[in-house]
């Protein structure tokens, strides 16, 4: 009864979500926008762009001013689906709320994305005025748009995801830091399992833990999480499966802990004896501030390739809310993100993101006197634009989140020792089975 309860709130959510379409159209003030425009995020990092390079003032940690128009910001922690689930009651709320409390624009990954660009909660952008996609990369677009190709938003950064080293370590190791020459070195998963043995007898980890390689396997799957209804391991999450066990148990990884737990970033300190990390640009520019430790980190002493397989990693996608009464506003954000090319250039000069913007990333990566000062004056955006060229937005499903999350937590404490493998497996499938009751799990 409990398990058919739960089936049916879910429906109900989704009729909710879908059937709210056409009656929440905007309601124009004299000026014919709203005065304040509401984006809802999971984290500060588009909150930090808007407010250095868009907004005219900050008002406080919560608020901007552009023109006459105020815009406000609402965050939830995006573990566990916390964001997902205060986001979803608001857009079934949309119809009924204040003017000034409406949702106008919301941020999305990409491991979740289809469940609302598939659902009436987002509008047409093209409608509103961001028509010009020429310079965005593809996939960016494919992502934000429903099954009929209706584009929904816009990502700021396009994410292709590297193998990100520690130098020093690497000459250790290697006898080189030169990133062509460690990419030879590492351009097969046979080849990282082979360097990982020496790291070892030279007292290195190849991991500060294996959970650091998922994202290179989830992102290279052959099938979905759920297929017609049910859930579905694919050979490339029990190939990384079987990696972390033998990590684990060799000693090339070094804690069986989670990807962003304190002893994983406590590996980018110069103290710390792990090698590898894997991310895009976002990554070590937003999440490797103990590398960035003006004391205890190793700024200049990482690179980047591209590592045993090619991959993507995240992105954050702008959709436009339907009900909005900021249209304009929500289409110039949109534009000025993806088309103002000294925006973007700032954001790839001065916060060393890779842009969703190809012909910028051309010019920083064509520029001999360009690099990133983090990786060893490394042109880091020359990398990415290679990489830019194998991503590929597939075998996705609205339940990647939680499911990722919940597998890389079940097996976390099968490599600490605290359960079993069976344990670990029958607690993921467990949670699976809690969390969406209308996917079979067998």
């Amino acid at each position: 009864m409990k398990k058919l309860l739960s089936i049916l709130l879910a429906v109900l959510m989704v009729f909710a979500l879908v059937g709210c379409s056409g009656k929440t159209e905007p309601e124009p003030t004299e000026e014919g926008e709203g005065k304040v425009l509401n984006l809802w995020t999971w984290n500060v990092e588009f909150w930090g762009f808007l407010e250095k390079y868009y907004a005219d003032e900050t008002i406080d940690e919560y608020t901007l001013k552009k023109g006459d128009v105020t815009i406000k910001r609402t965050t939830y922690p995006s573990d566990g689906g916390a964001y997902q689930d205060a986001l979803d009651a608001a857009l079934l709320n949309q119809e009924n709320a204040p003017a000034d409390e409406k949702v106008d624009l919301f941020l999305a990954e990409a491991d979740y994305i289809i469940k609302y660009t598939n659902s009436d909660a987002t509008m047409d952008v093209k409608s509103i005025g961001v028509t010009d996609f020429s310079n965005t990369y593809k996939y960016t677009v494919e992502a934000a748009s429903d099954a009929n190709g209706v584009v929904k938003g816009v990502s700021f950064q396009c994410c292709p995801s590297a193998l990100i080293y520690r130098r020093s370590i690497a000459k250790e190791v290697l006898g080189t830091d030169d990133p062509a020459e460690v990419q030879a070195a590492l351009d097969s998963w046979e080849k990282f399992d082979e360097v990982a043995a020496v790291a070892k007898e030279k007292g290195y980890n190849m991991l500060a833990t294996p959970l650091d390689s998922y994202r290179v396997f989830s992102n290279n799957t052959t099938s979905a999480w759920v297929v017609d209804g049910k859930l579905n391991i694919d050979s490339a999450i029990q190939a990384w499966m079987d990696q972390a066990e033998t990590y684990m148990a060799e000693g090339y990884a070094k804690y069986p802990a989670g990807i962003w737990s304190e002893e994983k970033n406590s590996e980018m300190f110069k103290t710390g004896t792990s090698m590898c990390f894997f991310g895009p640009a976002w990554y070590f520019n937003f999440c490797m501030g103990n590398a960035m430790d003006e004391e205890k980190g190793c700024y200049g002493d990482w690179a980047i390739c591209k590592g045993p397989q090619a991959h993507f990693w995240g992105g954050t996608w702008m959709l436009a809310a339907t009900g909005t009464d900021n249209p304009t506003m929500v289409a110039d954000i949109m534009n000025s993100f993806i088309n103002d090319a000294d925006l973007v250039s700032k954001l790839v000069s001065e916060e060393s993101q890779f842009s969703n913007n190809q012909a910028v990333n051309a010019k920083f990566a064509a520029d001999e006197s360009y690099g990133n000062a983090f990786l060893g004056n490394q042109n880091d955006t020359a990398v990415f634009a290679e990489l830019a060229k194998d991503i590929k937005f597939q075998n996705i499903t609205p339940y990647d989140q939680l499911i990722n999350e919940s597998l890389q937590n079940a097996y976390s404490e099968f490599l600490s020792g605290t359960v079993d493998k069976e344990t670990a497996i029958k607690n993921f499938k467990d949670k699976v089975v809690a969390t969406y009751p209308n996917i079979t799990v067998e």
